[in-house]
């Protein structure tokens, strides 16, 4: 299975701090936005990588990833010039899907919590059909919603409904088979000039081939969309990171772990960041044994 991350886009709802600089580059906490959305596609066994980006904002994800060789990846970019909604992602990368499964994230979500690895490994072995990933908010009429029948079976998603059907919304997290791209160029734009992630799920629906995962007490999903949204989060990993002595989103230690890299490249990658807390936690961590 592939991985796309959709991160182009203004970020118009962060001006100006977004005025020079890609949203998903902005720190949450101790490291970039886009390191989140990443460690997700890593946590289910995903190497090779598309990062969807506008012409202006490339460059520095090229600078702060290159190729993807340094944590056992491979990288390949491609232009957004104009966002024309989430949907249109499989239409820019379906040479690089070329015919496999893939999996979408965007660039400004967040997921932490017990059992999501598992969750991610098991979407990422599908064969046929699509997976996403639902979370229960307090104001669904922002999201796309999933309404039921009398038998709690998933039968249809609204975007942004004004008389939400249900609590559950989806996530920016979605694994579809090698039909996507396909879909993808049959759809025609909404009414807000958008080519509809919605409609690309819908489809899957309508065909019995989509499967919802929900994630329940123990799995967080952040949104980090506006100023508001980035204090919070920043606030969450920080908690975490000082309870728990562990680092979320370490592209490194998630690569090590997988067996993608080896203890000498994850060293170099540490001390080339050596005097940050993000780096001597790396070493702080081999000094325990852990990189072994």
């Amino acid at each position: 299975m592939k991985g796309i991350i959709l991160a182009g886009g203004t970020g118009s709802r962060l001006f100006p701090a977004t005025f020079a600089v890609s949203k998903q580059l902005i720190p949450v906490y101790d490291k970039p936005m886009v390191y989140y959305p990443l460690s997700v596609l890593m946590l289910a066994g995903i190497r090779d990588i598309a990062l969807i980006s506008t012409p202006r904002d490339l460059p520095a994800f090229k600078a702060l990833f290159g190729d993807g060789r340094e944590l056992g990846l491979n990288f390949t970019y491609i232009e957004q010039p104009q966002p024309k909604g989430i949907a249109q992602a499989f239409i820019l990368a379906q040479d690089f899907i070329a015919g496999d499964n893939v999996a979408l994230i965007l660039g400004d979500n967040i997921f932490y919590g017990s059992g999501l690895e598992e969750m991610l490994l098991r979407a990422s072995a599908l064969e046929e059909g699509a997976e996403i990933f639902a979370s229960r908010v307090v104001n669904p009429a922002a999201y796309g919603v999933i309404g039921f029948d009398d038998k709690g079976k998933p039968t249809r998603i609204t975007e942004k409904p004004s008389k939400p059907a249900s609590p559950w919304a989806v996530t920016g997290l979605y694994f579809y088979d090698s039909q996507v791209s396909q879909i993808a160029r049959g759809l025609k734009f909404s009414a807000r000039g958008e080519l509809e992630i919605t409609d690309i799920n819908n489809a899957y629906l309508e065909k019995g081939l989509m499967r919802v995962n929900f994630m329940e007490r123990g799995i967080a999903w952040l949104d980090t969309g506006t100023h508001e949204d980035l204090i919070k989060a920043s606030t969450f990993i920080e908690s975490i990171e000082a309870r728990q002595g562990i680092k979320t989103a370490c592209l490194e230690a998630i690569a090590f772990e997988k067996g993608w890299i080896d203890r000498a490249a994850l060293l170099k990658r540490a001390e080339g960041m050596k005097g940050t807390p993000y780096g001597d936690y790396l070493l702080n961590c081999d000094a325990e044994g852990l990189w072994k």
